[in-house]
């Protein structure tokens, strides 16, 4: 009896030692959140990057003494009083916004430059782990979904632009050693960058992929009616956005265009093919409602997952071609590759006798996606020339 009584007991401990080391394997990463789990408890640490603490230091911030308002506005306060609230960045020059040891994740990122109308030469980079090849490299108002240059209101989950020129993104971007973040100035001036880049330190999943975003553009097109919005991906992973900043060359609808995502070996033909550009962001015939006038209006509008929130019309001045800007988040419905992935769209539009013409538009994009690293080399980033916007 007082085997069996000894025999009990130590099975009762391993069960024990057991339960509490599962518990320790499922504690909480704090990755994920939403309103469903931030009630949960984590050993996972907050952490974040600005000019008021540029290495995320715990405890390391609003120390400054030497920042751009400590020989104007705070002159008279010191140290702790908004000393540091921006970076300028020299002409043809690149910045590090943050370089981070992990393991952890991005969770937000909010961004205010100035001038706002230069955006597409400002270039935003990240790079992830040891790699010398960026896996985001993209200008910096595309990136937010704003690339014309103009403020444009946008209320989506990941990205969201608010007044006056506040660029913010919420792409959960795990690492599992390193994350470095870089801005370059291709201009002639200087700009200035307000930044926040909000992180936390905490195990990763394995299987966790790594963000990448991939901008390009064609003015006009090089193949009438065909643009390739991403090529030569390779590896797992999965397809998650599409912004495109889309230039009107010729009168009337511009958007019968299908997209089409080649994968895993495609190549005469795609394995999702789309019924319109419009029908794609989630919109119907032409993005069209009636005005006060009556008459048939483009209609703006953003909303979680897909919007147009740029419209921008000829004014009779320098203004002469009708733009717009309109993204798709992939959240719900990511479009998953094994091996390899391609995506393109038509650019269609109509001519005499109810027959499809092919345009040469100005369109530019940004794909946004997850994959496994290595990834392969991106296409090179157009000259200055070519990003100017005209």
């Amino acid at each position: 009896m007082k085997n069996l009584l000894q025999l009990f007991v130590i099975f009762c401990a391993s069960v024990d030692f057991s339960l509490r080391l599962n518990a320790q394997d499922s504690q909480f990463d704090g990755l994920n959140l939403g309103l469903g789990n931030l009630y949960r408890l984590s050993p996972a640490q907050t952490r974040s990057i600005s000019p008021e603490n540029f290495t995320g230091e715990k405890g390391n911030a609003g120390i400054s003494t030497n920042g751009p308002a400590a020989r104007g506005a705070a002159r008279e306060l010191g140290q702790g009083w908004k000393i540091s609230p921006n970076v300028q960045i020299a002409p043809h020059s690149t910045f590090t916004l943050a370089e981070i040891s992990g393991p952890g994740a991005i969770q937000q990122i909010w961004m205010t430059p100035s001038p706002l109308d230069k955006t597409r030469w400002f270039i935003l980079r990240i790079y992830w782990d040891d790699e010398t090849d960026p896996s985001v490299e993209c200008p910096l108002g595309d990136f937010f979904a704003c690339g014309w240059g103009h403020y444009c209101q946008i209320s989506s989950l990941p990205v969201c632009v608010n007044p006056g020129s506040a660029f913010n993104c919420y792409w959960q971007m795990p690492f599992h050693k390193k994350c470095k973040i870089t801005l370059e100035n291709l201009d002639d001036s200087p700009m200035a960058i307000y930044y926040q880049i909000n992180y936390t330190l905490t195990k990763v999943p394995d299987d966790a992929a790594y963000f990448h975003a991939q901008f390009r553009r064609e003015n006009p097109l090089k193949n009438k009616g065909l643009y390739t919005i991403l090529d030569g991906v390779e590896g797992s992973g999965q397809y998650v956005g599409t912004y495109l900043a889309w230039g009107v060359h010729n009168r009337g609808w511009w958007g019968e265009g299908e997209i089409k995502f080649y994968m895993d070996g495609d190549k005469n033909f795609p394995t999702i093919c789309g019924t319109g550009t419009e029908d794609y962001f989630c919109g119907s015939y032409d993005f069209d409602t009636k005005g006060p006038d009556g008459q048939p209006h483009y209609t703006k509008f953003s909303t979680p997952y897909t919007g147009m929130p740029q419209v921008i019309q000829p004014d009779g001045h320098y203004e002469s071609q009708t733009r717009f800007g309109l993204y798709r988040w992939h959240i719900t419905d990511p479009i998953r590759f094994q091996k390899d992935l391609k995506v393109t769209i038509q650019a269609l539009g109509w001519q005499s006798g109810g027959r499809y013409l092919q345009l040469q538009d100005d369109i530019a994009s940004v794909a946004f996606w997850y994959q496994t690293e290595p990834h392969k080399k991106f296409p090179p980033l157009p000259s200055r020339d070519e990003l100017e916007l005209h």
